[in-house]
């Protein structure tokens, strides 16, 4: 390495922490250094525990926050020029500095009294180095206006999350969630969503588990089933108070789980789906039957899921019969028109991030014009045409979803959407294309959550 001359303050960047720009005070008086944090938390397993903390990179203002992670490397006592013995976690990191770099070990404290937000102690100062004690900033200078940048918010470098998937399933979707979260570094919790309570208050809303405060977590993945609609997005919703990130937000779930609401905001989108008429009264049964059309016709209830409750009437007398059942139960339906085109099958499309990642055609198992794959049914790769791949799109981003499964039938005047669903299971359509489904909602939730500056309102 080329020598580099340092004075009693440089500028410096810590990289893989997503810190691009800081001032450090060199002291070779003190053999440690020292990183401004806040808000420290271990997490992760005890065999290779993490910890996350704040950063304010810019001394005297708290309204740049950046949160980093790393790997814990030892926690030891560390006096300070006062006299004073803290206990302090200990990480490695690479400094960055006139155009070379190299690794450095760091303690974690709060300097917030501080006028640096980082110090240099002798152990971090390589051989190449020249102290030049009467001197300030001798390397190039940085700028803070960086944690604003487009170019930071590219090249922040991924770190270690918590994560939570709130799911009361150890099922393939739920597994899978923990193992590709996990082999990327993560730590990944699952939480029964049935099992969380939570304080509601102005000042701390807190969401707590097992007799415990739960912990801030970086992400959160729900997998609400149809029967917790309204508990598990309650608690989604005390998430989003906290600032949390949550993969499908409560509104879009609780949306996409109300057909007749489904189908409101999917025709309000002017998205194609199929001819729907909806009614209470037992008197508008026939007006309801001549709005969808001719028979046959499909009865739905509303919160049907996974092919239950979805019935074939194939005359009017049949459909007649269907909804008088229905209503005697009390139950609420809707009767859409029969795509008989279809034949049975229908595609899911995967859309993650706004984008259709993976499609596959369902075909119902023999004599069921269902084409659920909990009802036995296939599931083979497709190719979909540019229109259904924009309509798809467009069925997730009315609801507003980070992830989803939207249902589509071919029909004659183009694709219909049948449902969006918010919690797709990723075993068949992972088996039938080869893909890396859960990768990619990985890739989602990281470029969220970027170590990237939050400017707060003073």
């Amino acid at each position: 390495m080329d020598t580099l001359n340092f004075g009693w303050e440089e500028w410096v960047a810590l990289p893989d922490l997503g810190l691009p720009a800081l001032k450090a005070k060199i002291d070779t008086g003190a053999r440690t250094s020292a990183l401004h944090a806040h808000n420290i938390e271990v997490f992760g397993p005890s065999a290779k525990p993490k910890v996350r903390f704040n950063v304010y990179p810019v001394a005297g203002k708290d309204n740049v926050d950046i949160t980093c992670s790393a790997p814990i490397k030892d926690r030891r006592d560390v006096t300070s020029s006062n006299g004073e013995t803290e206990r302090r976690y200990v990480i490695e990191t690479k400094l960055e500095v006139g155009g070379q770099s190299w690794p450095i070990e760091v303690t974690l404290t709060d300097r917030s009294s501080m006028s640096a937000r980082m110090l240099l102690g002798r152990q971090a100062l390589a051989d190449h180095i020249t102290i030049m004690a009467s001197e300030k900033r001798l390397q190039p200078d940085l700028d803070y206006d960086v944690y604003h940048s487009a170019a930071m918010r590219k090249s922040a470098p991924k770190r270690a999350l918590r994560i939570a998937v709130l799911s009361r399933e150890d099922n393939y979707s739920t597994r899978r969630l923990v193992e590709v979260g996990e082999a990327r570094g993560h730590t990944v919790e699952v939480i029964d969503t049935t099992r969380c309570y939570m304080a509601i208050n102005a000042m701390a809303p807190e969401v707590h588990y097992d007799g415990k405060r739960l912990p801030r977590y970086d992400a959160v993945i729900p997998r609400i089933g149809a029967t917790i609609t309204a508990y598990g997005t309650a608690v989604i919703r005390q998430f989003e108070t906290t600032g949390t990130y949550c993969v499908n937000g409560s509104a879009g779930i609780t949306a996409s789980r109300d057909k007749l609401h489904a189908h409101q905001i999917l025709a309000g989108k002017k998205i194609g789906m199929p001819t729907t008429a909806f009614a209470a009264s037992p008197r508008d049964t026939a007006n309801i039957l001549g709005l969808v059309g001719s028979a046959p016709v499909i009865v739905k209830l509303l919160e049907s899921t996974q092919g239950k409750g979805v019935v074939l009437a194939e005359t009017k007398k049949a459909a007649e019969s269907v909804i008088d059942a229905f209503r005697g139960l009390r139950a609420n339906f809707l009767v859409q028109d029969f795509v008989k085109e279809a034949a049975g099958e229908d595609i899911r499309c995967l859309v993650v991030d706004g984008k259709v990642v993976a499609s596959m055609k369902r075909t119902g198992a023999e004599g069921d014009f269902r084409s659920n794959l909990h009802r036995g049914g296939s599931a083979k790769s497709v190719r979909i045409t540019r229109e259904e791949r924009e309509t798809a799109v467009r069925a997730a981003r009315a609801f507003g979803l980070g992830t989803s499964g939207v249902d589509l039938l071919r029909s004659e005047t183009g694709p219909k959407v049948l449902e969006v669903n918010s919690s797709p299971g990723f075993e068949g359509i992972e088996k039938a294309t080869g893909k890396d489904i859960v990768g990619l909602v990985y890739d989602m939730v990281e470029a969220r959550v970027r170590p990237t500056a939050v400017r707060r309102r003073k």
